[in-house]
């Protein structure tokens, strides 16, 4: 599909828009897959420390969730700050950051320190994930967007299919060199890749389309044009274009309250998923490395498929809800089957699928509603909301486990939020909200979609 830009020459879309992915796509994913794996090394990570310190599940939940109380304290303040400096310079802050603090956690040896390190380790990511879909959100019209968001989440599944195996592997080999543990090698190491993608970020990124040189004028103004028709449909009818307004939104508060389910299901799938495999019958650190990695293989085709009939028939609520539902009820078979490791892990790669999807086609929403510096405040609220379940479920969890020895009551818990989660977004967000299907076929012919 081809366009004409304010009399100028025609920029085919489908080309431009290959173009602009090609450019940024790739560098912006390894960014998001390295800070997965620096955010969940310590699910392989634990099974060693709590041999090696004497930590509890307790211990483990308790310092999970202190993550993410560093995240919720920063995280809006890192996207005003975004919304100063830009959006290139503040993913170089954030990533030469939680580098440096994933080594510093080498040196946690009592849980003071271990919970410390996870509090830094929140702070410092703070503001990454809203900032790289408002990244997005300067680059692409929301009409290809999910299919943006989708290759952009496919950090999530490369995380856990890259980082288990990889975490397993150097404690398995590198335990005892130098007189350092095992775990100590794996934050060492790990902390490396997010610096030197920091450089890059520097190096190779722009903060918006008008400053690439990649990109000729008429390519430039083609995409202007896109994001300048996104803007007119936002505001018709009613404006959300201001940073405050969006903060005085109720449906910004809705949208946070189906992410606490969102980040609930994120939590299970990320932080204790090495664990429902140990209690499954498999010990071996390198064994539950590998195991843990085969979930996101299906996770990842899955949820390219669904973001992309989601774009295709611009319907968000329904694939993201549906989902959740999905995933909740394998977190309530796994309940009843942590003895049987084969059913364990297919049910692990059901879940992990349908969370993919689900966490996609949501996470496409406030960007699809909001607007301008709406946008980043909007996405900031919401992540920020969830991150309060994000950092109580899992000390709920580790709770649960220390005092009943099973976390299968803690799997139901998190299936209900998550059930809980899906219900609100479709109660609370009307389809009309979204206003995509109000332009029809002219959205289409502006995108260039090929649907």
């Amino acid at each position: 599909m081809t366009s004409t830009s304010h009399g100028g020459p025609a920029v085919p879309r489908d080309p431009l828009y290959r173009k602009v992915a090609w450019r940024i796509m790739p560098l912006l994913l390894a960014c998001y897959v390295v800070s997965f794996i620096d955010r969940t090394n310590v699910g392989v990570a634990q099974v060693r420390l709590k041999a090696d310190l004497g930590f509890s599940e307790g211990v483990y939940g308790l310092a999970v969730g202190l993550f993410f109380v560093g995240f919720i304290l920063f995280e809006v303040p890192s996207n005003m700050l975004l919304a100063r400096i830009g959006a290139r310079k503040t993913l170089v802050r954030i990533m030469v950051s939680w580098g440096v603090v994933t080594f510093l956690t080498v040196f946690a040896t009592t849980p003071a320190l271990f919970y410390v390190a996870r509090f830094l380790l929140g702070v410092a990511e703070a503001g990454f994930f809203p900032g790289a879909l408002f990244y997005l959100a300067q680059w692409f019209p929301s009409a290809r967007r999910t299919r943006m968001t989708a290759l952009f989440f496919l950090g999530v599944p490369l995380s856990g299919i890259l980082g288990p195996p990889l975490s397993g592997w150097i404690m398995h080999t590198l335990g005892g060199a130098l007189g350092l543990k095992d775990w100590q090698w794996l934050f060492a190491l790990e902390a490396l890749p997010p610096i030197v993608l920091g450089v890059l970020v520097m190096l190779f990124f722009q903060d918006k389309p008008a400053q690439a040189r990649w990109l000729s004028e008429p390519e430039k103004q083609a995409i202007a044009d896109d994001l300048g028709a996104d803007q007119d449909r936002k505001q018709a009818g009613s404006k959300h274009g201001g940073m405050l307004r969006a903060l005085r939104d109720p449906r910004v508060y809705i949208l946070g309250l189906v992410s606490c389910g969102c980040y609930t299901l994120a939590n299970a799938v990320s932080f204790w998923t090495p664990l429902v495999i140990n209690s499954s019958g498999v010990g071996n650190v390198l064994d539950i490395g590998l195991l843990a990695a085969i979930p996101p293989v299906l996770g990842m085709g899955v949820m390219l498929l669904v973001g992309r009939h989601s774009d295709r028939t611009l319907e968000r609520r329904w694939h993201a809800a549906g989902a959740e539902f999905f995933a909740a009820a394998c977190l309530i078979g796994l309940s009843f089957v942590s003895g049987n490791p084969y059913l364990v892990i297919v049910l692990l790669a059901l879940m992990t699928a349908a969370h993919y999807s689900g966490l996609t086609v949501f996470y496409s929403i406030p960007s699809i509603y909001l607007s301008g510096p709406a946008a980043a405040s909007g996405i900031a609220m919401v992540t920020t909301m969830g991150s309060l379940a994000a950092a109580t479920s899992p000390a709920l969890l580790g709770w649960i486990k220390t005092t009943t020895g099973s976390l299968d009551l803690g799997l139901q818990i998190s299936a209900g939020v998550v059930v809980l989660g899906g219900v609100i977004l479709l109660l609370g967000i009307p389809a009309s909200a979204l206003r995509e299907n109000s332009l029809g076929p002219a959205l289409t012919a502006r995108s260039g979609s090929g649907r």
